[in-house]
């Protein structure tokens, strides 16, 4: 880990490893806890192979609509998936980004017993200001929104 470059969310969650992991690999479970509420995820496309496609889209209240194509890098299953937004799906270079600066998401699942997983999940960045930027954007808030949301939806 690079403190300068890369912010870390970590978290405790009071669900079994195998509902975390698919909640994060099944298309219908990343659009109802993806991204913080009112806003919604309406489209997402999981193609769980490196080189393969992650896409979401996300619908805020008023209807702007944001999409993210990504690649993953790398998929351990049940313990870690690797995805980049500086890359398209088959390894291809994605174009610059306007918005949120890229970086490779490493997220990481370690079982906790029966009944909960330690979840961390790593945003790296190209550089100090990237991280800086995301920061700012709300990182640690929207993500942890969101993995409370993921362990609302799967102790159901």
């Amino acid at each position: 880990m690079n403190a300068k470059n890369d912010l870390v969310l970590e978290r405790e969650i009071a669900v079994p490893l195998a509902l975390v992991w698919e909640a994060w690999t099944q298309p219908k479970h990343i659009k109802e806890w993806f991204c913080p509420k009112p806003w919604r995820v309406v489209e997402c496309d999981i193609d769980l192979k490196p080189g393969g496609v992650f896409r979401f889209v996300m619908e805020g209240p008023a209807g702007e609509r944001s999409e993210h194509v990504t690649c993953y890098l790398a998929i351990e299953n049940q313990k870690r998936l690797v995805w980049s937004t500086a890359m398209h799906p088959g390894f291809r270079p994605a174009p610059v980004s306007k918005g949120v600066p890229d970086f490779t998401a490493v997220i990481e699942f370690t079982s906790l017993g029966a009944s909960k997983t330690r979840y961390v999940a790593t945003a790296m960045h190209r550089d100090q200001a990237g991280s800086e930027q995301h920061a700012r954007m709300g990182f640690l808030e929207g993500w942890g929104i969101c993995a409370d949301q993921l362990e609302a939806l799967m102790s159901r």
